[in-house]
């Protein structure tokens, strides 16, 4: 197989009472799982493009052979969002952001707090499946949506911090009040990865 799943870094309760264990399970070991198993599927078809990273094939869909351009997009989106949307969250998480990520965001956004608020409103008004990204364009920190699994990379754009708002990310605990579920996500931010990321979006 060109692409696998990672475990997940902390056990699947570990975000409790945040994001659920039940919930982690299926959105990891179900829907994660299953994007990488639809991209495999497409690379089978085009060993070339195995050879490359998701990184690599989301930021060039052009270039991706038209059969399964449609595949490549939605299930390497899916898997590259996802793989970062584990790694920016931890146990015992959230707090202030500190480091580079907190002065950029001090200065673009007046504070955390009318940060967190802009980015919840932005993001809650997503319509249907999709995820809410923060980004660095231009110097400055923006915040984007994007419909189901599409990913700024292939806009160009590097994604700092990503919040999964399809209905299988909160449903089972939260229903249908998303707010309620973004409102509590800051509690699990793991912000020493979300600068790792800032660092890597400056390049």
């Amino acid at each position: 197989m060109a692409f696998e799943l990672s475990p997940l870094p902390y056990d699947y309760a570990a975000l409790e009472p945040t994001i659920d264990e039940a919930t982690m399970k299926l959105h990891h070991d179900k829907h994660h799982q299953a994007y990488v198993t639809n991209l495999n599927g497409a690379v089978d078809k085009h060993p070339d493009l195995g050879k490359k990273t998701p990184e690599e094939l989301l930021a060039n869909l052009a270039a991706i052979p038209e059969d399964v351009r449609g595949v490549v997009r939605n299930n390497g989106g899916g898997h590259v969002n996802h793989t970062m949307f584990w790694q920016i969250m931890k146990p015992k998480g959230g707090g202030v952001p500190i480091g580079e990520i907190g002065s950029q965001i001090a200065a673009d956004f007046g504070s955390f707090e009318d940060f967190k608020k802009k980015f919840n409103e932005t993001t809650a008004k997503q319509f249907g499946s999709g995820w809410g990204f923060l980004v660095f364009k231009g110097g400055k920190l923006e915040i984007v949506t994007k419909p189901n699994q599409d990913s700024p990379l292939s806009d160009g754009l590097y994604p700092i911090l990503g919040n999964d708002v399809w209905e299988h990310a909160y449903y089972l605990k939260y229903n249908n009040r998303r707010p309620e579920y973004l409102a509590a996500w800051w509690n699990v931010i793991n912000w020493d990865e979300v600068n790792k990321r800032f660092a890597h979006a400056k390049k």
